[in-house]
């Protein structure tokens, strides 16, 4: 960027929005303000994103002051068109520092500004803030609009059954699954997969099994997750026969490139349940398959083995390896399209 001053380049907006991001994503907010004034000096106009990158760090700053001053700021600024994705942003930034009246009424706003050639992004955001502030009537109603408006994609369907699974409306997600297998549409494993996910948690393995099975019948493949949810299912209920079946699945279908690992503490109960069996054989089985997918070193080997053969827990063992967990991301309600805020960003760019 010095660079570029030093040659005269640096005269465009977009040069000063890629360093106002580069400040805003590694948390230096003291800088932006600095930067903007820079830009106002040499008469470089601010545009939507230099207005978004800096409402965003109001917003992680909870410093709803600076949200209101850059909202006055745009509906001055004749050059920002104040469309859906300005209301959501500023929507966004209120709900963040708690002012939960101020980010509805931003959502209001931001429904009426719908429209152009981005409907289904429009309605992903505002849904899936509806659902973030626990507006559970408002992210049906949405629901609606979205479907008559135009033809609804598997992001919309994954994003509003995810927000009414973290809402705790089990019923109509159920309903909407069943609207989404209506629909011509690909096949989307993270959509069963979320129902599957909360009956597990819930205990309600009999509705996850039944779900297994129907995706089996219609042919599709079954999820490296689905599986693992599954087995923390019958893991929780003391069913732990069925939950080392379930995990041998899982460490069958596991593939070493994917980011998610299952927890140590399912591992240590397949362990612990071949264990209790006397079952060394199995143990040796499950620990080579530990071994081929990566989970542990070779050298480790023995030393499981060992623990199951002297009637020992390898709880700890593995702790001694990975930590607490091996999981990284099981969680999976935290919004299929990711922080809200990178999605809307992401629409003001």
């Amino acid at each position: 960027m010095q660079k570029m001053r030093d040659l005269g380049l640096a005269r465009t907006t977009v040069v000063y929005n890629s360093m106002l991001k580069l400040y805003y994503k590694t948390g230096n907010f003291e800088k932006l303000d600095s930067l903007m004034h820079e830009m106002e000096e040499n008469g470089i106009t601010y545009d939507r994103y230099t207005y978004c990158t800096r409402l965003s760090a109001y917003a992680d700053a909870s410093d709803h002051e600076g949200i209101d001053k850059i909202l006055t700021m745009m509906e001055a600024d004749p050059n920002v068109a104040l469309d859906w994705v300005i209301y959501a942003t500023v929507g966004n930034g209120y709900g963040k520092v708690g002012l939960l009246d101020k980010a509805l009424a931003m959502l209001k706003k931001s429904e009426e500004q719908i429209k152009g050639a981005k409907v289904n992004s429009a309605y992903n955001v505002i849904l899936t803030l509806y659902g973030k502030y626990g507006k559970k009537d408002d992210v049906l109603r949405i629901w609606e609009l979205y479907k008559k408006a135009v033809k609804v994609l598997n992001n919309g369907y994954r994003n509003v059954i995810s927000s009414l699974l973290k809402l705790d409306d089990l019923e109509s997600a159920e309903k909407i699954f069943e609207e989404w297998e209506s629909q011509a549409l690909c096949y989307d494993t993270r959509i069963p997969n979320f129902l599957i996910d909360v009956y597990c948690r819930n205990g309600l393995l009999e509705k996850a099994e039944n779900l297994v099975n129907h995706e089996k019948l219609k042919g599709r493949e079954i999820h490296v997750k689905s599986w693992y949810y599954l087995a923390t299912g019958y893991r929780q209920n003391s069913q732990i026969h069925k939950a080392v079946e379930a995990m041998k699945k899982v460490l069958a279908a596991y593939q070493t490139l994917v980011k998610w690992k299952p927890s140590v503490e399912s591992l240590a109960a397949c362990l612990d349940y071949f264990k209790d069996e006397g079952d060394i054989g199995g143990a040796e089985n499950f620990i080579e398959l530990l071994n081929d997918k990566g989970f542990i070193p070779t050298d480790l080997q023995d030393k499981l083995l060992d623990n199951v053969q002297n009637g020992k827990s390898n709880l700890e063992t593995l702790r001694e390896l990975y930590g607490n967990s091996l999981a990284g991301n099981e969680e999976t309600l935290s919004g299929p399209e990711g922080d809200t805020s990178d999605l809307i960003e992401e629409k003001a760019h």
